[in-house]
């Protein structure tokens, strides 16, 4: 199995690994309360998702 002859400098590992960072998460807007929320799920805050009641939620 070959090995490397040199080393490879910080500089250049670092470069390589810039592109390793967290994504923002995309929120979207509930049709229902019109609070934000996470694509494809149900509204934390109403419980709704597509129209319909999947969870109650208690009131605050």
């Amino acid at each position: 199995m070959p090995l490397p002859k040199r080393r490879h400098s910080k500089t250049r590992g670092r470069k390589r690994r810039t592109h390793y960072k967290l994504a923002v998460p995309t929120r979207s807007v509930c049709p229902q309360c019109r609070e934000p929320k996470l694509p494809h799920r149900v509204c934390p805050h109403c419980g709704y998702y597509k129209g319909r009641e999947i969870i109650s939620v208690e009131g605050a």
